[in-house]
């Protein structure tokens, strides 16, 4: 069925919004199926989860950090899963920013980021507030082993979908705005927005990255 979800996904998404295949709790093996039906980028929350589906899957698929920082920076800025990660979506804070920059300059390694927006400025919820960004991303932009290159939002978790047209827009408008900006030291191409139930309309508002777990693994097993 992954095989399957991921062909139907791709015939309906624009050839330029990518799939990120959010494998929270997925098994390597699952993961490996999404790989050999043409997902090239894996995301996953939980660094010690990474590590298993990487040694089955390795470099034959790209790797996105899409968790929260501030709970794992003991196991994400570890030299050998800032190796790993080809990017990390949820970058929040200038205080994050500083403590990556430093653990890749350890490493030698230069890390693609996207800046984390809180666009629905909801307090449980990780990520900068929009009228924050401008100076947030001045502030990140001279770290120089780090790569700002787009922005990443999550948007509430809405019953119905087409009610989170509003902040997807929003933060469309500041991505725009960034981009007009042309602040030194960021190259803005990644808009990442949606997920399994709001990724049809992400794409709309402009994607082109959505994070779609449930959409091609099926439904999460129960926890008992």
């Amino acid at each position: 069925m992954i095989t399957e979800r991921i062909r139907a996904l791709r015939q309906e998404l624009p050839a330029e919004v990518e799939i990120v295949a959010a494998a929270k709790t997925r098994s390597p093996e699952e993961v490996q199926e999404a790989v050999s039906a043409g997902v090239q980028l894996i995301g996953e929350n939980y660094v010690r989860e990474a590590k298993r589906a990487y040694r089955v899957v390795g470099d034959n698929a790209r790797w996105h950090f899409i968790g929260i920082m501030a709970r794992q920076k003991h196991d994400l800025f570890r030299p050998s899963t800032l190796q790993m990660f080809d990017m990390i979506e949820t970058l929040s804070s200038l205080e994050l920013a500083r403590e990556l920059d430093a653990a890749c300059a350890k490493i030698g390694k230069r890390m693609p980021v996207l800046l984390a927006v809180n666009c629905a400025r909801e307090p449980q919820k990780s990520g900068g507030k929009p009228e924050d960004g401008p100076t947030v991303l001045a502030e990140i932009a001279p770290l120089s082993h780090l790569h700002v290159e787009g922005l990443m939002t999550m948007g509430p978790l809405l019953e119905e979908a087409e009610a989170i047209r509003p902040y997807f827009t929003a933060t469309k408008g500041l991505f725009q705005q960034l981009i007009a900006q042309a602040i030194p030291g960021t190259e803005l191409h990644f808009l990442s927005m949606g997920m399994s139930h709001t990724y049809r309309i992400a794409a709309e508002e402009g994607a082109n990255l959505v994070r779609i777990g449930t959409g091609i693994f099926g439904p999460r097993e129960p926890i008992v």
